[in-house]
């Protein structure tokens, strides 16, 4: 007791005990309330409509995956000097190539950006566009020779 007592001016009560567990459980309470705010004002969407659906087609789109996968193509996205998207693919075959895309900001802050592009004379493709600085996801879709192989890249 002569332990509590250097701490305390008197005797621990019950008053103090009740001043101790109501401080506890509002500390919690307010960490919890702020987390919920914090959690729910950066949550961007909703990622699929029906989970159920998609789980339905999650085979389908596995293969498409395969089919892809085995075409052999890739690209590389940068930006250029003045913010405007590049695209540096690889791997696709002789002939007329098609690239469109889109950025979408991962947390829905700024409105989705179509991305058009136009072929360098080094088969790159560069955006007519600027996109804003910041943080994007890509989504290309390039078509050639009746193939279609798609790809999420992130951009910084």
């Amino acid at each position: 007791m002569t332990m509590l007592k250097a701490f305390t001016r008197g005797p621990f009560t019950g008053r103090h005990f009740s001043v101790i567990i109501v401080a506890f459980f509002g500390v919690v309470i307010a960490v919890n309330l702020f987390m919920a705010r914090a959690a729910s004002s950066t949550f961007g969407g909703v990622v699929v409509e029906n989970s159920y659906v998609a789980s339905q087609q999650f085979n389908g789109w596995l293969d498409q995956a395969r089919q892809q996968k085995a075409l052999g193509w890739s690209a590389a996205v940068g930006r250029s000097g003045d913010g405007r998207v590049v695209v540096k693919p690889a791997g696709l075959p002789a002939g007329p190539v098609s690239l469109n895309g889109s950025a979408h900001h991962p947390l829905g802050r700024m409105a989705d950006q179509p991305l058009a592009f136009t072929r360098m004379a080094d088969g790159s493709f560069i955006s007519a566009a600027p996109l804003p600085a910041g943080r994007w996801t890509v989504r290309l879709q390039i078509d050639a020779q009746g193939q279609v192989w798609r790809d999420v890249q992130d951009l910084r």
